[in-house]
């Protein structure tokens, strides 16, 4: 392995957990598809920053990127007040506006400077190893490995310093509010995070993967745990294992990088969508037919518990009258009157059906619950 492959998969790995950490919250606030707004939206930011600076280096691009980022939320939010239009209709208007308005300004008068679209849209992160930091004519590594470095550490310390607030106003806003916190400076902190982190992500790895491992992987961490510590770093590895798998898929297939990882960030979400042992599409479809036949046991039994010793016991306790009485097919009174044995509920003498000890009291506390 090369250093610039290994640089390559670092600065992938250090964005996937930088972005993965804001993430969480913006998925457990239900405001997954504000990250797609800021990510688009703070190229107006740095447009404006630049016509101002002249510098592609300038520290004033981030600033103006992040303010951005807040700007959009701010408007979003405005507009959805005013009960006219729903959230996801004013982020569905704002964030294009904002960024139409930066690629109107990119093409018209700065055709001539490095800030391609296509660039900003997918990143390349095979450039990156390529823009180094020199200290002192020393080459120090890859400059957005720093830069990514530093965005993660503000992540870490932010969400170490403001867990509980964070975790307060995340899940019930009118409690933190009755015990003297401020919902509304958390929010807008957390909202100028996720600007800084998307603004720092944005030129290696471009808006869509911006969006993947902000979303992604704690989205898929949300199916596998519903403890926000485990959440958070449950989604850093997701982030990380959708990194460098995503590197090699690229490498192997010869396409983007950023969009190998964005396609492996939705592939680990499908299988973990699927095989998730709680919350999996496959582990519900049987929770669901367990509960069907738990379900269905228990009215067999009552039934059965309300005609015995009655005069039409005979007929109601016949093992063909459940399908009149029930609805049930055949092979279904079958099944249940298999389970039902196989469970000491009930037993079968010839085709009638008698309750045992066991079955009665099951039946009784169905009827009482």
């Amino acid at each position: 392995m090369s250093q610039a492959q290994l640089e390559i998969q670092l600065i992938a790995m250090i964005v996937s957990v930088a972005c993965a950490l804001p993430g969480v919250f913006l998925v457990l606030r239900r405001m997954a598809m504000m990250s797609d707004a800021i990510s688009h939206s703070i190229l107006l930011g740095i447009v404006v920053a630049f016509f101002v600076t002249h510098d592609l280096t300038s520290p004033l691009l981030v600033i103006g990127a992040a303010l951005t980022g807040v700007l959009t939320v701010v408007l979003v939010e405005l507009m959805s007040r005013t009960g006219l239009v729903r959230e996801d209709a004013a982020i569905g208007l704002i964030f294009p506006l904002l960024f139409s308005i930066g690629v109107i300004l990119i093409s018209h008068y700065a055709g001539s400077i490095h800030l391609d679209i296509d660039a900003v849209l997918l990143g390349e992160l095979a450039f990156a190893p390529f823009d180094r930091f020199i200290i002192f004519g020393r080459d120090a590594g890859p400059k957005s490995l720093y830069l990514m470095s530093g965005i993660l550490i503000i992540n870490i310390l932010f969400i170490s310093i403001f867990f509980k607030e964070l975790k307060l106003v995340t899940f019930d806003a009118g409690l933190a509010m009755a015990l003297g916190f401020s919902p509304v400076l958390i929010h807008y902190s957390l909202m100028t995070l996720v600007s800084i982190t998307a603004v720092g992500a944005f030129d290696a790895v471009g808006s869509i993967l911006v969006v993947a491992l902000m979303i992604g992987p704690p989205v898929t961490a949300f199916l596998l745990t519903e403890k926000l510590s485990v959440m958070i770093i449950v989604s850093s590895f997701v982030g990380i294992l959708a990194s460098v798998s995503g590197y090699w898929m690229a490498h192997f297939l010869d396409a983007s990088i950023a969009g190998s990882m964005a396609t492996m960030v939705g592939i680990i979400f499908l299988l973990t969508y699927l095989f998730a042992p709680e919350r999996g599409l496959i582990a519900l479809a049987r929770r669901r037919k367990r509960q069907r036949f738990q379900f269905s046991l228990e009215m067999l039994l009552v039934h059965l518990l309300n005609h015995e010793g009655s005069p039409e016991a005979e007929r109601e306790c016949h093992i063909d009258h459940l399908s009149e009485h029930l609805y049930w097919d055949a092979d279904f009174s079958n099944q249940m009157v298999k389970r039902g044995e196989r469970e000491a509920f009930l037993q079968k003498k010839g085709d009638y059906l008698f309750l045992t000890a066991s079955g009665q009291e099951k039946a009784k506390q169905s009827m009482t619950q």
